[in-house]
């Protein structure tokens, strides 16, 4: 008897199999997945309760006062019980408002889950001496956009409950407009370092453009006197701005002087599977102090980028991030879209890049500054420019451009068939729009991301807004 035939391996055709075994098996998996992963939740939820019974039960035993203090979260703010006598302090937080936040102690690192709207969770802080603690929420940009707030612990006997969350509680709505006006008239303001400087390349005998990109951490001024801790290429953030032509030849000669290993992937540029800067894939991390040649052809026209891909989750969104173009922007010369003709000679007035950033050191922010540090887009009436968008955060920004229709005419570099006209234009993580207005009248006209939170907070505008200002004809 051969092993194929032999009686304990089933006929193919043995009516005593079910038809529908792998089904079956599929769902009973599934049935004992579900159940598992339900007693696991049981279980850890009980280990939580017993937990926080077993913290109060040792600080009564050693007569610490416990202290229970209700927190809401919402859209953006961290209100409730913000303060308490010296002691055991334990948070019972939800979430109110209608997406994702956490809250963390920023002195002691204890945090809860990431709660959906109605979500809760009951946080053991642990013992603390009198003094001040922040709280505040870790999801990207949200405590810049207002869910920052302190807790303050006092002396048993010096305690009175107070709810601190909102430090301009006591302010008029007429200082509380002061506020705002006096944030509004700070713009623009000076600050050090600018970036998207263009790089200019070396040219080698055989005609290849030759780049040098150094990454570095250095202090960068984001608003007027906040410096903080950036990752950058060429001491600038965002990065200087590369620019080739349809068929260069290109070497870039990356040195990395960050703490950790990095790379360059060139987002949105078409390169040879060894070029495109994924380590470990297409090659080895480039260690502190070494140095790495990418080389590949300008073969396509490209609005792109270029950033870190190792690390990113540090590197990027502290600054490593970059424009990148390849020939001639695409402009749409002679067609008419909604009844507007796109001049056959049009030459814009200026084309830019506007890198969008939303975490990290940098934070909210266009072109590495934050408002009233970002630099105003100067125009005379009846000119035309062209704004390229690059997102290299970490959540979509409606790009809200007062008074001007935008046209976009290309999507990641890519011209559309049908370019279309829109005042607001959603630009979600690592997506180019290139867009085209026409400055037809004179004035200072407001541009920003249209989530509110990112432009506005109790003490003023910042982040993601700037201005045009276009200039009439009679001072042009």
């Amino acid at each position: 008897m051969t092993l194929l035939e032999s009686p304990s391996t089933p006929p193919p055709n043995d009516e005593s199999r079910p038809s529908n075994q792998a089904g079956s098996g599929f769902g009973i998996s599934a049935v004992l997945l579900a159940g598992s992963l339900a007693l696991v939740l049981m279980i850890v939820g009980l280990l939580v309760l017993a937990f926080v019974a077993l913290f109060r039960a040792d600080a009564a035993a050693d007569d610490v006062i416990v202290s229970e203090l209700d927190i809401s979260l919402s859209e953006f703010a961290i209100e409730g019980e913000l303060s308490a006598p010296a002691g055991a302090i334990v948070l019972n937080v939800v979430n109110g408002g209608a997406i994702e936040h956490n809250l963390e102690v920023r002195e002691t690192g204890a945090r809860t889950a990431n709660l959906m709207s109605r979500g809760v969770d009951t946080l053991a802080v642990g013992e603390l001496e009198p003094g001040t603690y922040e709280l505040f929420c870790t999801i990207s940009g949200h405590a810049d956009s207002g869910m920052k707030t302190e807790l303050v612990i006092t002396d048993a006997d010096e305690f009175a409950p107070a709810a601190l969350g909102d430090e301009h509680a006591g302010l008029t709505p007429e200082q509380m407009d002061q506020l705002m006006v006096d944030s509004m008239l700070a713009f623009p303001a000076e600050t050090e370092g600018r970036g998207n400087q263009i790089l200019e390349p070396e040219i080698l005998a055989d005609g290849t453009k030759k780049f040098y990109l150094t990454a570095e951490v250095i202090p960068w001024e984001v608003s007027p006197g906040e410096i903080v801790e950036a990752w950058a290429y060429n001491g600038q953030v965002p990065g200087p701005q590369i620019k080739v032509d349809v068929g260069d030849n290109v070497q870039v000669e990356f040195t990395n002087l960050t703490p950790m290993g990095s790379d360059i992937h060139w987002h949105g540029i078409h390169t040879p599977n060894d070029q495109d800067g994924v380590s470990p894939y297409t090659q080895d991390p480039v260690a502190t102090g070494e140095t790495f040649l990418y080389e590949f052809l300008a073969e396509d026209p490209a609005i792109g980028m270029y950033h870190a891909h190792l690390h990113s989750q540090t590197s990027v969104i502290n600054g490593m991030f970059a424009a990148f173009q390849i020939g001639d922007t695409p402009l749409p010369y002679g067609q008419t879209v909604s009844d507007v003709l796109i001049p056959e000679d049009l030459v814009p007035q200026f084309e830019m890049p506007m890198v969008l950033n939303d975490a990290g050191t940098i934070g909210l922010s266009l072109n590495g500054k934050s408002f009233p540090a970002t630099e105003p887009i100067v125009i005379d009436e009846g000119e035309w420019g062209v704004v390229h968008y690059y997102n290299e955060g970490l959540t979509a920004h409606p790009m809200h451009l007062h008074q001007f229709p935008q046209l976009v005419f290309a999507k990641d570099g890519i011209p559309l068939d049908y370019p279309y006209w829109a005042d607001t234009i959603n630009v979600a993580p690592g997506e180019r729009y290139s867009v085209l207005f026409h400055a037809e009248d004179p004035g200072t006209w407001v541009y920003h991301c249209h989530i509110l939170t990112h432009v506005e907070r109790a003490d003023g505008m910042f982040g993601m807004v700037t201005a045009m200002i276009v200039n009439p004809k009679d001072q042009a």
